[in-house]
C-alpha cells in the first residue's frame, strides 16, 4: 500500500502506532477534506496484521465529543467547540486506555477490554499540578508511556513541554509531586545543551523504548519536521539528537505529528502529510527508518512507498501519490471517488520514489500514458529520472481538452524515482494570461511495454 497508506478517502492525522499481538493498531484525530479546520469530534483507529500491512481495517470512530447520528457523545462536559486532537493508547494489565486530548475542555482517559475499542469513558484526569502547566487541564498531545517495571508516565504540551507520573493503580491520576517541566526546552539555552534552533520543542510528544533507551518523538519549532531526544531515564533530561523527516521538503507542509514502531523486525517513522493547499485535511503516511548502534536514526525522505520497498510503474499510479510538489501545484478531493493534483502551473515538479522497472534490456521504448482533466491550455509534461534535472526519457504533449494523453518514451530498467516538470510556449505580452493559470489536473498516470 503507497503512502498515503489508508484509504485515500481517509483523513486521519497525528497518529500514534501501537503494536499489540499480532496487529499494528493507528490511532487518530480526524480530519476532514476541504475543511479549514484542525480535526473533527472522533477518534478513530485503524489496524493491519503483523504479516499483511497493506490490509487495513477500520474501526470506527472509537470515542466522541458530541452526539453523531449513530453515537451518543462521551463526555458530559463538551459542546460544539471541543474537537479531539491527538490521542494515545497504551495496553496495561490486559486492559486499553485511551487518553484524549479535547481542545478548549479538560481532558479525560478511556478503557477497553480490546486494543480496537470502543472506548467508554473512566475519568477526566485527576491532578493537583497549576493548570498553567497542562494548559486548564487540556493535557495537549498526549504521549503516554508504560514502562518495563509496571509504572506510568504522561508527557504533554504546546509551546511548553512537561511529564509526570500516572497513579498505575487506576492511570487517571497524575500523582503528586512527579510533575517535570520543559523536558524538552522552550528557549535555546546554553546550560541546558541546546543551542541550536531546530531542537526546540513545540508539540506532539511520544515515547518509546528501544533497548534501554528513552525516545522522545516530537515536533520541534523548526519547520514541518519530527524530531527525536533521548534519555536513559523515563523522567529524562532529554538530549536532542536530530529529526526523523520533515513533510515540507518539497511538498507542501505543515504542522507535524507521529511516532516509531518496530514492526516484524523493521523500524518505521509514522508521520502526515497535508492536502488541498492547506495545513488541514492530513492523511497518515509512513516511511522505513534505521536505528543505529549509537541510537541515532538518519533523517529519511519522503517517498511514496508506504509499506512498500518499490512500486510497480505497469500499474496505473494515481496521482495522489506524489512526494513532491513544486511551484503552486496541490492534491484536492473533489468527491470521494476523485482527488487529483490541481494547480498546474508553468514550472511545477510533481514526484514520485520510487519505482522499479525491472531489467528487461531488450526493449529500446515503452509507453507512458497519463489520464488529465484539461483547462483550456496547451502544455508539455516532461519525464525525468531521479530528479527534476535528471535524464528526460520522453515529452508528452498535454491539450486543452480532458482525457487520456499517450507518448512513447526511452525503456528504463532498474529502480528510479519519476519526476514530472510541465512547460508551455506561450511568452511574451500574449503568454502573460497563461502565466499563473492551471493548464491541466492530473490524475493517474502508468507505463506500458
Amino acid at each position: 500500500m503507497s503512502n498515503p497508506y489508508l484509504p485515500k478517502w481517509e483523513y486521519i492525522p497525528d497518529g500514534e502506532p501501537r503494536v499489540f499481538g499480532n496487529r499494528v493498531y493507528v490511532y487518530g484525530s480526524h480530519d476532514k477534506a476541504g475543511s479549514d479546520k484542525f480535526c473533527d469530534y472522533v477518534l478513530k483507529c485503524w489496524s493491519a496484521p503483523l504479516d499483511n500491512l497493506n490490509d487495513w481495517t477500520c474501526h470506527g470512530d472509537i470515542f466522541h465529543t458530541r452526539i453523531d447520528r449513530d453515537h451518543p457523545s462521551d463526555t458530559d462536559w463538551t459542546a460544539d467547540n471541543n474537537e479531539l486532537y491527538a490521542p494515545d493508547v497504551v495496553e496495561k494489565d490486559g486492559k486499553y486506555y485511551l487518553y484524549a486530548y479535547i481542545i478548549n475542555a479538560k481532558g479525560c482517559v478511556a478503557v477497553s477490554e480490546r486494543p480496537e475499542g470502543p472506548f467508554r469513558l473512566l475519568s477526566k484526569y485527576q491532578y493537583t499540578i497549576p493548570d498553567s502547566v497542562c494548559c486548564n487541564g487540556w493535557f495537549i498531545d498526549p504521549g503516554v508511556f508504560v514502562d518495563d517495571d509496571g509504572r506510568t508516565y504522561i508527557y504533554c504540551g504546546f509551546e511548553r513541554s512537561f511529564m509526570a507520573e500516572i497513579n498505575s493503580e487506576n492511570m487517571y491520576e497524575v500523582l503528586d509531586g512527579t510533575c517535570i517541566e520543559h523536558i524538552i526546552p522552550c528557549e535555546a539555552t546554553e546550560a541546558g545543551g541546546f543551542t541550536e534552533k531546530e531542537s526546540l520543542f513545540f508539540e506532539a510528544c511520544s515515547v518509546r523504548k528501544v533497548g534501554s533507551t528513552y525516545y522522545m518523538i516530537y515536533s520541534p519549532k523548526v519547520g514541518s519536521r519530527l524530531a527525536y531526544a533521548t534519555s536513559d531515564k523515563p523522567t529524562g533530561p532529554f538530549t536532542y539528537r536530530g529529526y526523523i523527516i520533515d513533510n515540507g521538503v518539497d511538498y507542501p507542509g505543515g504542522n507535524n505529528h507521529g511516532s516509531i514502531a518496530c514492526i516484524n523486525g523493521q523500524w518505521y517513522i509514522f508521520y502526515h502529510r497535508m492536502t488541498n493547499r492547506t495545513i488541514m485535511s492530513r492523511r497518515e503516511c509512513v516511511e522505513r527508518i534505521e536505528i543505529l548502534p549509537d541510537g541515532t536514526i538518519p533523517t529519511v525522505e519522503m517517498t511514496s512507498l508506504g509499506f512498500e520497498t518499490s512500486l510497480s510503474p505497469y500499474r496505473i499510479t494515481e496521482a495522489e501519490i506524489a512526494c513532491v510538489l513544486k511551484g503552486g501545484a496541490f492534491i484536492t478531493e473533489k468527491n470521494v471517488f476523485d482527488r487529483v493534483i490541481t494547480n498546474i502551473t508553468e514550472g511545477c515538479v510533481i514526484g514520485y520514489k520510487y519505482f522499479d522497472f525491472g531489467e528487461d534490456f531488450s526493449s529500446k521504448t515503452m509507453e507512458f500514458s497519463a489520464s488529465i482533466n484539461g483547462c483550456g491550455c496547451d502544455s508539455h509534461l516532461h519525464i525525468l529520472l531521479d530528479s527534476e534535472d535528471g535524464e528526460e526519457i520522453g515529452v508528452c504533449d498535454i491539450g486543452r481538452d480532458s482525457g487520456v494523453v499517450t507518448q512513447v518514451v526511452k525503456n528504463v530498467t532498474g529502480r528510479h524515482a519519476v519526476y514530472l516538470k510541465v512547460t508551455t510556449d506561450y511568452s511574451g505580452w500574449t503568454g502573460e494570461p497563461f502565466k499563473n493559470r492551471c493548464l491541466f489536473e492530473l490524475k493517474s498516470f502508468v507505463f506500458m511495454k
